[in-house]
C-alpha cells in the first residue's frame, strides 16, 4: 500500500488510528424469546413422548359419537377420547379413530372389548341412565390375553359380565332358547349365582347354543357331573300320575331362568373347566334322571282305544316305573280285518335292580338268558295292558302284570322289536263282561219269564185278596171274645190282689194259724229233746216231781 500524497488540503485531517475489535454485549431482551422456544420445544418432545396409542374400533353405527367430544373410559375415567369418525370402504360400518392414553398400550390385546354404552334394559335391569345427560361414551373392558392389536370390532350389546368380575364361563346345548335372553338369572337353589351371557342358533340349525357366566365363589359347585334345566315361567304338567305345578322363583316366572344342581348320588368330581359345554335339559326331572344303561325294546299290540297314551308315558311294572312309551302307530290286518296298534316299550331292567335287597336272588342270578328269563315270565302269565293313570286327566300307561288266568302266548322274537303278548285292559275287560252278560240276557226266554212272572202276580193278589178277608174276619169275630176275657182276667186280677192285701181276713187268718203252728212245733221239739233224755219215760211214764 502506497501512501497517500500530503497536499495543503489534507494537513488537517488526522491520521486514522487502528481500533482493536470489541466483543459484542448480550442483549437481555433475547432471553424470553429463547426461554419460550425452549418451552415450547420441550413440550412439543414431552406432548410426543406421552402421546398415546391409535386405534380403530368398527361399529355398525355411531349414534351418540361425536369427534373430540365422546370419551373412552373403564370404571367410569376417562382414557382416551374419539379423534374422527369413518366408514369402511363398503359403507356398511362406522370407523372410529381414538387416542388413548399411554398406559393403556400394555392393555391392547386381541380379547379387548369395546361398546357404546347408552341407556338399555336387558334381564330385568335398567343400565346407562347416565348417559341420557352426559352423552354417550365408549366402554373399555380389559382382556387376558398377551397378543398386541389395534384394530378391534366393537360390541353391538353391552356384555353383562366384564373381566374384572370372578367366576367362570360355561356353555349349554339346547333344543331351542325358550324364555332365555341375554340377563336371564343363573339359579342355584334359587339363588342368583350368575347369568346368561349370550345365546346364538347352532350352525345346523339343530339346536342353540348359550354362554353362561357362573360368580364366584358359586362356580365351585360346577363340576361334570352337573345338570342344567330350564325353569322359565310356569311348568305344568299333566300325566297319569297327575297333575303338577313347578316354578323356581318369581324372577323366573317373569323372566325364565336357567337352574343347575348336582345329583346327590354323583361320584366326588373336581370343579368343571371353563367353557365345559353341558346340555340344557326341558326340566327338572328329566336332567336329574338317572342314566339307563340297559335297554330293551318291545313291541306290545293293542286292539282297543289309545285315547290318552301319548309318547313319553310311563312303562310300569306291578307299579314300578319301569321304561316309557317310545311311540305309538297303527297298522291294518287284512285276515282279520281289524286294525291293531303297536306301541313301542323302552324297558329298563336295571330300574328294577336297584330295588333287590343286598343278597336277593336277581335276573342275572338264574342263569338264563335274558331271551329266556323273559320267556318263563310270559309263561307265568306276563302281560301288558293299558290302565288309566288319572281320571281326571285321562292320561294313561302301559301296565306290565303277572295276569294267572291268561291265555298261553309267547313272545316273538323273529320280529325287530320283539313282540310281547297283550291283555285286556281294565276298560276293555269291564266291556268284555257286559257284552258277555248282554248275549246270555240276549238267550234268556224273557216272554216266557213275563207270562209266569204275570200269573205268579195274579195268584199273588188273590193271596192278598184272602188275607184281607181272613184279617176282617178275625177283627168281627174273635175281637169281641178277645175284649170280654181281657176283662174277666182284669177282674181275676182285682180279686186277687184285694185277697192278697195286707189286712184282708185271709192274710191275718194265715198268719195267725201260722202262728199256732210255730207253738205246735215248738211243743213238739221239747217232747223230742224229753223223749231223747228219759226214753224210759214211754214205758214207765212221767216221773212225779218234775223229772
Amino acid at each position: 500500500m502506497t501512501d497517500l500524497p500530503k497536499g495543503p488540503g489534507l494537513s488537517g485531517i488526522a491520521d486514522a488510528a487502528v481500533a482493536p475489535k470489541r466483543r459484542r454485549s448480550f442483549q437481555f431482551v433475547w432471553v424470553i424469546p429463547i426461554v419460550a422456544v425452549l418451552v415450547g420445544g420441550w413440550l412439543a418432545v414431552q406432548a410426543i413422548l406421552d402421546k398415546g396409542p391409535t386405534i380403530t374400533i368398527t361399529f355398525k353405527t355411531a349414534e351418540g359419537l361425536e369427534a373430540g367430544k365422546t370419551k373412552i373410559k373403564y370404571k367410569n375415567i376417562d382414557i382416551g377420547e374419539v379423534t374422527a369418525l369413518g366408514f369402511t370402504k363398503d359403507l356398511s360400518h362406522v370407523v372410529v379413530t381414538a387416542e388413548l392414553k399411554k398406559g393403556a398400550a400394555p392393555h391392547l390385546v386381541e380379547d379387548v372389548r369395546f361398546w357404546i354404552v347408552k341407556p338399555r334394559i336387558a334381564g330385568g335391569q335398567v343400565s346407562g341412565l347416565g348417559t341420557l345427560f352426559s352423552g354417550s361414551y365408549i366402554e373399555f373392558d380389559r382382556g387376558k390375553s398377551s397378543v398386541p392389536r389395534r384394530d378391534f370390532e366393537g360390541l353391538e350389546v353391552a356384555p353383562l359380565v366384564t373381566g374384572d368380575v370372578p367366576g367362570r364361563q360355561f356353555v349349554l346345548q339346547g333344543r331351542d332358547l325358550g324364555s332365555h335372553d341375554t340377563g336371564t338369572p343363573v339359579l342355584f337353589r334359587r339363588i342368583p349365582v350368575g347369568k346368561v351371557a349370550s345365546s346364538e342358533l347352532n350352525q345346523d340349525g339343530t339346536g342353540v347354543t348359550l354362554k353362561i357366566f357362573v360368580e364366584s365363589p358359586y362356580d365351585k359347585f360346577v363340576n361334570p357331573n352337573t345338570r342344567f334345566w330350564d325353569v322359565g315361567g310356569i311348568d305344568i304338567t299333566a300325566d297319569s300320575s297327575g297333575v303338577k305345578i313347578n316354578t323356581e322363583s318369581l324372577m323366573s316366572i317373569l323372566l325364565g331362568g336357567i337352574a343347575f344342581e348336582t345329583p346327590a348320588d354323583s361320584p366326588v368330581a373336581t370343579q368343571a373347566e371353563e367353557n365345559t359345554v353341558f346340555l340344557l335339559f326341558a326340566d327338572r326331572a328329566l336332567a336329574m334322571k338317572r342314566p339307563d344303561k340297559e335297554v330293551f325294546v318291545f313291541s306290545a299290540i293293542f286292539s282297543e282305544s289309545l285315547r290318552g297314551l301319548s309318547a313319553g308315558a310311563p312303562v310300569e311294572f306291578q307299579g314300578i316305573p319301569l321304561g316309557e312309551v317310545q311311540s305309538i302307530s297303527a297298522e291294518y290286518d287284512m285276515e282279520g280285518g281289524v286294525f291293531r296298534f303297536p306301541v313301542e316299550l323302552a324297558l329298563y331292567p336295571d330300574r328294577v335292580g336297584k330295588l333287590f335287597k343286598p343278597g336277593a336272588t336277581r335276573a342275572r342270578d338264574t342263569g338264563l338268558t335274558q331271551q329266556q328269563f323273559f320267556d318263563h315270565l310270559i309263561e307265568r302269565g306276563l302281560r301288558a295292558r293299558l290302565k288309566t293313570g288319572n281320571l281326571l286327566t285321562g292320561q294313561m300307561f302301559v301296565a306290565l302284570e303277572m295276569v294267572p288266568d291268561a291265555d298261553k302266548a309267547k313272545a316273538d322274537w323273529t320280529k325287530t322289536p320283539p313282540e310281547m303278548p297283550t291283555a285286556p285292559g281294565g276298560l276293555q275287560q269291564l266291556q268284555h263282561v257286559l257284552a258277555s252278560f248282554a248275549k246270555k240276557l240276549d238267550t234268556m226266554p224273557v216272554d216266557k219269564i213275563g207270562v209266569e212272572l204275570r200269573q205268579a202276580l195274579q195268584a199273588m193278589h188273590k193271596m192278598l185278596q184272602s188275607t184281607d178277608l181272613l184279617v176282617r174276619r178275625l177283627d168281627n169275630e174273635l175281637a169281641p171274645k178277645a175284649r170280654e176275657t181281657l176283662e174277666e182276667s182284669r177282674k181275676a186280677m182285682q180279686a186277687a190282689e184285694r185277697t192278697l192285701a195286707a189286712d184282708a181276713p185271709l192274710q191275718q187268718d194265715a198268719r195267725e194259724a201260722l202262728r199256732q203252728l210255730g207253738r205246735a212245733s215248738q211243743s213238739l221239739r221239747l217232747l223230742a229233746d224229753f223223749i231223747e233224755r228219759h226214753p224210759e219215760a214211754l214205758i214207765q211214764g212221767k216221773k212225779s216231781g218234775g223229772q
